[in-house]
């Protein structure tokens, strides 16, 4: 696509170009220049962004946050657990979960 650049140095986009990127008037886009090249990429404000990770979500999944809270540090705390079982297998007798049972002071 060939562009014409303005007395006032402003190019035009054609329509198609815009709809193909999503750029409606007051879009803002990002200009890099790199040696002699020059790129205008699309930016997408927050609000646009709303829903866009639906496809990857669990049908029936809950969206109580609180709960979800609550499984985290749940598969949070087995995995310090595991880990610590590991340790202890391979000899290491010191647990990891946030300093338990470190000894204090000079040994």
């Amino acid at each position: 696509m060939l562009a014409r650049v303005s007395n006032k140095g402003q190019i035009t986009l054609s329509a198609a170009v815009r709809r193909k990127l999503g750029i409606t008037p007051n879009s803002q886009v990002e200009v890099t220049v790199t040696d002699q090249e020059i790129t205008i990429r699309p930016i997408k404000r927050v609000s646009e962004l709303a829903g866009i990770l639906n496809r990857y979500a669990r049908p029936g999944a809950s969206e109580d946050w609180d709960a979800i809270r609550e499984q985290t540090e749940k598969a949070v705390a087995e995995e310090v657990v595991r880990a610590d079982a590991g340790r202890v297998r391979r000899g290491r007798q010191r647990p990891s979960a946030l300093g338990a049972g470190r000894p204090r002071g000079p040994a």
